[in-house]
Parts: C-alpha cells; sequence; structure tokens
C-alpha cells in the first residue's frame, strides 16, 4: 500500500508528517504531493543538473521496452533468489533507481497474487521517471530523491533492490534495518552481447564489480541468470538502445548500422547478488 510515511526532510533529516497533500517537518519545510501521487525530495542544493537523470524522452523509451516483457525473468529471479525466505508481507522494500516503476510493479503484482501487499517505496532522481512509475502503479510509495541521500530515518527498510544502478552502500547500510538484505542486479559479460558487436568494432575484456566484497556487508549468495530474447522491429531495437549506456558510447558508424536492422537476437546475461548488513552482533556471531 502507498504510504509516503516514514519519510525524513532533505534539508534537515527531520521526520516528515502527512498533512493533506503535502508532507511537512517541524521546521516547516513543505513538500507537496504531486497529482499523480509522488513527492520530490530532491532540493536544488542536491541535484547536478537542473533536469538530473533520465529524460522524458528516455523514460518512455525505457517504458515502451520493459513493457515487451524481455527482462522478466529477472523478476523471476529476483523472487525465486530472495534468501532464506525471508520475504513475508510485513517486508518493507525499496527499489533505489527505481527507473519507470517497471521491477517493483511487477513484484507487486507477484507477491499481491500471494497475498502479501508489502511496503514498496520507489526512488529515482529522475522526475520524469517518477512521475511514469507513479501513474504505473499507484500502491507504491514513489519519491523523486538520490541514493546519495536518502530521505528516509536509519533502518526504513528491510530490503533495497539496486538493479543496474548506482549503489551507495553506505546510505543503504543506514537504510536498512539490522540485518537488512540488500540486492545488486547488474549485467555480465555476455548481455546483449549480439548488439554491442555491431555497435563496437572490438569488445572490452568484463571487469567484475565489487570482487572484493562490500563494505559493511556479507555476501550471501551471487547466481547469474542467462536467456535469450528476440526484438523484432527496429522501433524496439531503438528502445533498447536508448536506455543503455551504449546509446552515448557508441560511435556515429555503430549507431548508424543497428538503424539498418529490423530484427535481432539477444543474450541477457544478469548477475544477481543478495548481501546481508553487517551489524555488530551477526559480526561477534560468527
Amino acid at each position: 500500500m502507498t504510504t509516503l510515511e516514514n519519510l525524513c526532510c532533505p534539508i534537515d533529516s527531520e521526520l516528515l508528517v502527512r498533512e493533506a497533500r503535502s508532507l511537512k517537518c517541524q521546521h516547516g519545510h513543505t513538500y507537496d504531493l504531486a497529482k499523480t501521487g509522488y513527492v520530490n525530495l530532491l532540493p536544488v542544493q542536491n541535484k547536478r543538473s537542473k533536469d538530473p537523470g533520465d529524460s522524458k524522452e528516455m523514460v518512455a523509451a525505457r517504458q515502451s521496452f520493459l513493457n515487451l516483457g524481455c527482462y522478466y525473468p529477472v523478476v523471476d529471479a529476483i523472487l525465486a533468489s530472495w534468501p532464506n525466505h525471508a520475504l513475508s508481507k510485513d517486508t518493507r522494500i525499496l527499489d533505489a533507481g527505481c527507473g519507470e516503476g517497471y521491477y517493483l510493479d511487477e513484484l507487486g503484482k507477484r507477491l499481491a497474487f500471494q497475498a502479501m501487499n508489502v511496503d514498496r517505496t520507489g526512488l529515482d532522481i529522475s522526475k520524469w521517471a517518477i512521475t511514469a512509475a507513479s501513474k504505473r502503479d499507484k500502491k507504491a510509495s514513489w519519491i523523486v530523491g538520490s541514493n546519495a541521500h536518502l530521505p528516509v530515518p536509519d533502518g526504513r527498510f528491510d530490503a533495497v533492490l539496486c538493479l543496474f544502478g548506482f549503489p551507495i552502500f553506505k546510505e543503504f547500510s543506514r537504510a536498512l534495518s539490522d540485518d537488512g538484505l540488500l540486492l545488486l542486479v547488474e549485467s555480465g559479460p555476455s548481455h546483449l552481447i549480439e548488439l554491442r558487436e555491431i555497435l563496437y568494432p572490438s569488445i572490452h575484456d568484463y571487469k567484475p564489480t565489487y570482487d572484493e566484497g562490500v563494505e559493511g556487508f556479507e555476501l550471501l549468495s551471487e547466481q547469474i541468470e542467462q536467456y535469450t530474447f528476440s526484438l523484432n522491429s527496429q522501433a524496439d531495437i531503438q528502445n533498447l538502445l536508448s536506455m543503455t549506456p551504449h546509446i552515448h558510447k557508441a560511435s556515429y558508424d555503430g549507431r548508424e548500422a543497428v538503424k539498418q536492422l529490423e530484427a535481432i537476437h539477444l543474450t541477457a546475461d544478469i548477475k544477481l547478488r543478495w548481501y546481508r548488513k553487517n551489524t555488530k552482533e551477526n559480526r561477534h556471531a560468527e
């Protein structure tokens, strides 16, 4: 259910209280809810640009592609890999860098089917992404904000999901309850390899991330999810390209070559890593 509760003022970190269509802190800072129900908790001083994050056009492309269901197996993998059957109706989930809300929405649908209407919150730095998310799913709470300064009190969530995003581990740890869970989802070495081979004259060697671990967290599990899917129109191919870093990194010639495609068969190579927040108690137990 959407609550927009237990949030903090991004200016002074005081708790926010809901008053009609606004959230207010004790010092009078006020944040109005948008018509679609989200709240913007990204103050000007925390912005690195006038309009940070994905543009309106990028969000539309991402939404069109994800709605095809090509990444739905990622949702299956998240639920199947959730550690120790710790997911329950009382679980509080943050999708940090939620984009236009596809994954949190799909998780909510799957959990509701199991009679688990969990507390779901999505946060993204792009107001366009959060606007789209708040139209997609009315049962989650949506926030414009930054992973670098999560506008939530300590211990607010039981699980933080960072899916193809930019993790800020210190903030994730602060926002997690004791023994809270963190999920990192990233692309593997063969992800979209067929597209990349068209875009680039050569493919760089894959460099694993966080192979020496993550400070403050214990790695619980790691798995690879691989499957194939096809795109059968130039529009779908361009929507996929627009939601990847390759739209900016690839050469003009590579992007022009992709424009000549009418269909492409692609490999999805996804790495899922679950971590547990380390507290003094569980470190001592080990």
